[in-house]
């Protein structure tokens, strides 16, 4: 039996709301007696903070990467739903992921992804089926059915959707919702089956109808899409868990859940319900032995210095050290992954949208980004010929959209979008939910074929290109994920989102919007490898209509 150095503090107990001197006993990692002192000066004792809903996938690390970058910063576990992979590499790379975060000391547990691919209106790598997803939740670090994305398939009762919920409640699992803006009675029929949380809120009235019918609502504060702000009426006055979805390299080295609790804090929610929207809550609804300071429960604890920065000293997790003054104590080896991609090179002419015969200018449907939002606007613009080609308007900020298939010969799917006030340039990613082909936006078809090409070459990242230069941050694994430093990641990142400002571009995060583009279980107007799809109807749509006037 191995006894631990006892740890001493002003424990923050989150289940009898108080906070008082103490002193945390632990064996084996495992919490045995909590002693209270009379005083103490030395700072504050958090249980372990967990991230409930983050795509570990989408922070351009791997796992043991991950875990090196939020570690120090009070993380010691995450609920992750590895459906970014799956879509690539199917069981193969949620194999991947288990066995890469099986090094490190942060608490990695998996949902079994549900929608691989996310709709049968795109090309994924893989398909999981009822079967894995089964096989899946037999595995003791598999917690959940992961995000029904494919709410619409959920409502028709779509006989794959339903034999995995079925499955999550043969495994007596929870199974985690996906909700955009679903209300009244579509919404009680969701919630019918079963599915217990949503992270899509961004109204408080959305919030409010979600949780009346009782589901557990996540708020959302992540690199893209940041649900704090206006969900935080909602929060002062209702249980819900504090959530990133999705969080990049560059944002996680600077903060993750302490300064989502800084955050949750500073907007008037209180210090201990903030807490427990990130350490018990979570943890009881997964079924963890997590998110407490009482004997029984992990011996997780995050040090901090107050309740309101929430800036952390020590972190330890089964109550050995494992970061100090925001330096991780443990050294992460990243798992080898073979290459991904292996399709001939593109042509300027394949992101060229053809005029129809006759005219000189035509009216085209325009996917309208909104800013700090992974949902979408849908426009219509006219547009001219020239060279029987339709062209894109920068000046109007009206770019050029594609997207090329990753895993197959096929044509290339084009469109327009605004929003990104590119003048000049492209910008492509193989980073691009959820089936994760190479995605592309840009002024000219040159450029987009120049940044496309890099990316196939380097088996994946994200690419730059303007004036015969291409800048990139290769993400060899799976075209997702770095296995280098998260400082390099950072760095390189940071090269390319200085290099977009320099010609103009208008969104602090380019890339994570671009990445969101080809998703089509968020309305309103996306693209996918097979055309423009216009999610609140659920079927594509043409991107050139008629003739102007």
């Amino acid at each position: 039996m191995e006894t631990g150095r006892p740890i001493e503090g002003n424990i923050v107990d989150v289940v009898a709301g108080e906070i008082f001197p103490g002193r945390i006993h632990h064996e084996n990692g495992i919490i045995t007696r909590v002693e209270r002192l009379s005083a103490t000066s030395s700072g504050y004792l958090l249980p372990g903070l967990i991230d409930a809903h983050i795509h570990v996938d989408s922070s351009l690390l791997c796992p043991s990467r991950f875990a090196e970058a939020v570690v120090p910063h009070g993380t010691t576990a995450v609920v992750t739903d590895p459906h970014e992979i799956a879509n690539v590499l199917g069981m193969d790379g949620i194999g991947y992921m288990r066995r890469d975060a099986s090094g490190v000391p942060l608490r990695v547990f998996f949902t079994a992804p549900s929608c691989v691919p996310a709709t049968p209106f795109e090309t994924s790598g893989a398909s999981l089926g009822p079967r894995e997803i089964s096989s899946l939740l037999e595995e003791e670090d598999v917690v959940a059915l992961g995000e029904v994305m494919n709410y619409q398939g959920a409502i028709a009762r779509n006989p794959d959707v339903m034999a995995k919920i079925g499955a999550a409640g043969r495994a007596g699992k929870p199974i985690d919702g996906h909700a955009p803006g679903l209300c009244g009675e579509r919404l009680k029929e969701y919630v019918r089956l079963g599915i217990s949380t949503d992270h899509e809120s961004t109204s408080c009235d959305e919030a409010l109808e979600k949780h009346a019918l009782g589901m557990r609502i996540m708020v959302r504060q992540g690199s893209a899409a940041k649900n704090l702000a206006a969900l935080a009426p909602f929060a002062r006055e209702h249980d819900f868990f504090l959530v990133s979805d999705d969080k990049l390299a560059s944002d996680l080295l600077s903060g993750h859940m302490d300064g989502t609790l800084a955050e949750a804090v500073a907007q008037g929610i209180d210090p201990l319900h903030a807490v427990r929207a990130a350490t018990i809550r979570p943890a009881d609804h997964y079924r963890l032995p997590l998110g407490a300071i009482a004997a029984g429960r992990m011996a997780d604890i995050v040090r901090v210095t107050d309740l309101s920065a929430f800036s952390v000293e020590e972190v330890y997790i089964a109550g050995k050290l494992a970061a100090k003054h925001g330096a991780p104590a443990f050294a992460p080896h990243p798992a080898p992954m073979a290459g991904t991609i292996a399709i001939r090179p593109r042509s300027p002419q394949d992101f060229a949208v053809p005029a129809p015969a006759g005219g000189s200018t035509f009216r085209a449907r325009v996917i309208r980004v909104i800013r700090d939002e992974i949902v979408t606007g849908s426009d219509i613009a006219a547009l001219r010929v020239e060279g029987g080609r339709i062209l894109p308007d920068p000046e109007r900020d009206i770019l050029l959209i594609a997207v090329v298939n990753r895993y197959k010969e096929a044509p290339t799917a084009c469109g327009f979008v605004s929003g990104f006030g590119l003048p000049a340039g492209a910008i492509a990613s193989t980073v691009a939910h959820d089936s994760h082909n190479i995605i592309a936006v840009g002024a000219s078809p040159d450029d987009m074929a120049e940044a496309v090409n890099t990316l196939i070459r380097k088996s994946g990242g994200l690419c730059l290109s303007a004036g015969g230069r291409s800048d990139a941050l290769p993400l060899p694994i799976a075209g997702l994920m770095s296995a280098d430093p998260p400082r390099d990641v950072d760095r390189r990142h940071a090269l390319l989102h200085a290099r977009a400002r320099e010609l103009g571009c208008a969104l602090d995060r380019p890339f994570m919007t671009l990445s969101f583009l080809s998703l089509l279980v968020i309305p309103k107007l996306k693209i996918g490898d097979r055309g423009l799809f216009d999610v609140d109807s659920f079927r594509f749509v043409q991107a050139v209509l008629d003739q102007a006037t």
